[in-house]
């Protein structure tokens, strides 16, 4: 199957003030799952292929070891469990895929794939689980970590996460079930059988006690970009999640994720990258411009510094006043910390020999925050053109997965309006949701 596939990501509709900007729902609030069944509907109609919630149990308090900021500008809180919100939304819909995420480094893989299991059958098939390696301390504390583990030791937890819950899915067989109703036998036993599971994070029996849903395995999305993360991606991944806004890193992590795949024995033209890609879409180009710049307006310092040190694991205010790149690298590796992200592009950029001073640091991290540094802003063909040209020389394997900084529901009904029917018009888009459950339409 060719052509773009499309997701939305919900994650952040209702924070960092985007909850109060021009084009936000009127009369109804976040949580109000009536906001996302609408929505819903809408995306299905435009030809959306999956909507994605991320998500973060932990207040951010990185920054000065507090939550007061992050509590008082709603920066990446709150942050609700969506399992509830997705069953909603799959009973306006026939279609449209719903993605869920849930930590390997905190959960427990026994209550995740009974979970994933009832929300598959409530949806008909229609349920992707991004599982995460949590790297937030704010996390941590609330499932009993006084500190995270080591960046590799998650991925190796992750992965037997996914074994777990892949042992435990195919631990009632496909036809286990018999509903036989003139003799009263419901399931043949011999087919019905414990995991037995013992591994250096997990101890679990089995079997699950659960009827297999229709997609049996849920769709498995990944998004680590470091070296183990896709090593860990191209051991189970069926869809990979990679960061948008870069062409150089975009056709690395590809190379890097096909050579992996082939050295697991896996085909790489049956594994797609969603890049996550994010939009301000007006019907001129200035249009989409002045929405890009009421974006700036809430990104005071405060609020900067509170998303910085949250999502980076480091408390930036004891950044000395200069400092080379590569010393807060080694810094945020020693604190276990991530040295992706903002950083990991300003070295990418500058060099890791490059002297930064706090302000210049902050001023990039603005940018960073508000996501308007890659964005795509413009009028639908000058966007669709972005695209096609992207999508092209990453590979052609995949899709977008679209974010919008402006306001819910505006910023994606200007997608769904303008952008997709550009899109579709060309003919870069794959055909709509022609199979059954989500997995028909996005694995090859």
């Amino acid at each position: 199957m060719t052509g773009m596939h499309i997701g939305y990501d919900l994650s952040f509709t209702h924070t960092e003030g985007a909850w109060a900007r021009p084009g936000s729902w009127v009369g109804l609030d976040f949580p109000d799952v009536r906001m996302y069944m609408e929505l819903a509907r809408t995306a299905e109609r435009a030809g959306v292929d999956l909507l994605f919630f991320g998500d973060g149990s932990g207040i951010p308090s990185t920054w000065r070891g507090s939550i007061e900021p992050a509590v008082e500008w709603g920066i990446q809180w709150p942050r609700h469990d969506m399992a509830p919100v997705i069953a909603a939304m799959s009973t306006v819909t026939e279609r449209i895929g719903f993605g869920l995420t849930y930590s390997s480094t905190f959960m427990h893989p026994f209550y995740v794939a009974r979970l994933l299991n009832s929300l598959d059958h409530v949806s008909g098939g229609r349920i992707a689980f991004n599982v995460v390696a949590s790297t937030r301390g704010a996390d941590a504390a609330n499932y009993g970590f006084g500190e995270l583990m080591d960046h590799d030791l998650r991925y190796e937890r992750m992965e037997e996460f996914i074994d777990v819950c892949r042992a435990l899915w195919d631990s009632v067989a496909p036809d286990a079930i018999v509903r036989d109703r003139a003799t009263g036998r419901f399931a043949d036993p011999a087919k019905v059988h414990p995991i037995d599971h013992h591994g250096r994070f997990f101890t679990v029996r089995g079997p699950l006690a659960s009827v297999p849903s229709p997609q049996h395995h849920p769709l498995i999305v990944q998004a680590g970009n470091s070296p183990r993360g896709i090593a860990a991606s191209a051991r189970f991944a069926d869809l990979i999640f990679g960061f948008g806004g870069n062409l150089g890193s975009q056709q690395r992590h590809r190379k890097l994720l096909d050579e992996a795949l082939l050295a697991e024995g896996r085909d790489p033209a049956r594994v797609g990258i969603l890049w996550a890609t994010q939009v301000v879409v007006g019907r001129t180009a200035a249009e989409a411009r002045e929405r890009r710049d009421a974006v700036h307006e809430f990104w005071h310092e405060e609020a900067v510094a509170t998303y910085l040190s949250h999502n980076m694991g480091y408390d930036l205010s004891t950044l000395p006043s200069s400092f080379r790149l590569a010393e807060l690298r080694d810094e945020l590796v020693a604190a276990n910390a991530s040295p992706a992200g903002l950083l990991g592009s300003l070295v990418a950029e500058f060099g890791e020999e490059y002297t930064m001073s706090r302000d210049e640091f902050f001023a990039h991290g603005r940018s960073r925050a508000t996501g308007l540094d890659h964005s795509l802003v413009g009028d639908a063909a000058s966007v669709a053109d972005a695209l096609e040209e992207n999508f092209a020389a990453t590979g052609s394997l995949g899709g977008y997965m679209f974010s919008c900084p402006s306001a819910m529901p505006s910023g994606f009904a200007e997608v769904g309006e303008l952008l997709l029917p550009e899109l579709r018009r060309r003919g870069a888009l794959a055909p709509r949701c022609p199979g059954a459950t989500l997995r028909e339409n996005l694995v090859r």
